[in-house]
């Protein structure tokens, strides 16, 4: 991201990460596969409703990822889908679709999605180029109102980084739990900001997956 790219605004970007499924609870990596919400999904994303009313969003585009368990937490949680973004599909795991990191590593020992990427997948850096589509489209749309995107874990931590003009795998530094909030926005300067991160509406200090 450009620093003549960054425009002061009032209005906010929110990220949500979709509700648990049945790979994201073991950690199986999931990209293309359409994987929906286990029951327990289902209920974190009605739970994210409260959460965001709070927020009071105004006139909010809300953009969701091509994958169904993005567009059905969005619903859940009490949003309209303005429209779909492919720019928002999950990192694409290639040759790693469906495993875990256990069960790469015992074939490609110190792998990393971070430093190596996904053999006949993608690069951090192509991830990147999609994260900041979609940013662009976002701030063009917060001229309007709020933002709210709903897509993955990956992606949004690619894109967290990226809004803070760090590389991808800065990204490994910041974790979203299913059905979570992310509150962005910039100072008074023009300066990207998080403002809330994290935020769900269960008991996340007793929730076991991933």
């Amino acid at each position: 991201m450009r620093d003549d790219d960054r425009v002061s605004h009032t209005h906010r970007l929110v990220y949500i990460r979709h509700g648990e499924t049945a790979w994201s609870r073991i950690g199986r990596h999931t990209g293309a596969t359409d994987v929906p919400l286990t029951e327990t999904g289902i209920a974190q994303a009605r739970a994210l409703g409260p959460v965001l009313a709070e927020l009071e969003l105004a006139r909010p585009t809300v953009l969701v990822s091509p994958r169904t368990r993005a567009a059905e937490t969005a619903e859940l949680a009490g949003l309209t889908v303005t429209a779909v973004d492919p720019d928002l599909a999950e990192w694409d795991y290639g040759d790693y679709e469906g495993r875990t990191s256990e069960e790469i590593r015992a074939d490609d020992p110190g792998w990393t999605i971070w430093t190596a990427g996904a053999p006949g997948g993608e690069t951090g850096e192509q991830v990147a180029a999609r994260a900041d589509r979609v940013l662009a489209r976002a701030r063009a749309a917060m001229a309007d109102g709020d933002v709210v995107l709903v897509a993955h874990g990956h992606l949004g931590r690619v894109l967290t980084a990226r809004y803070l003009g760090q590389p991808a795998a800065f990204g490994q530094h910041t974790a979203l739990l299913p059905a979570s909030a992310a509150v962005f926005g910039d100072d008074r300067d023009g300066v990207p900001q998080i403002s809330r991160f994290g935020l769900v509406g269960y008991a996340a200090a007793q929730y076991a997956g991933r």
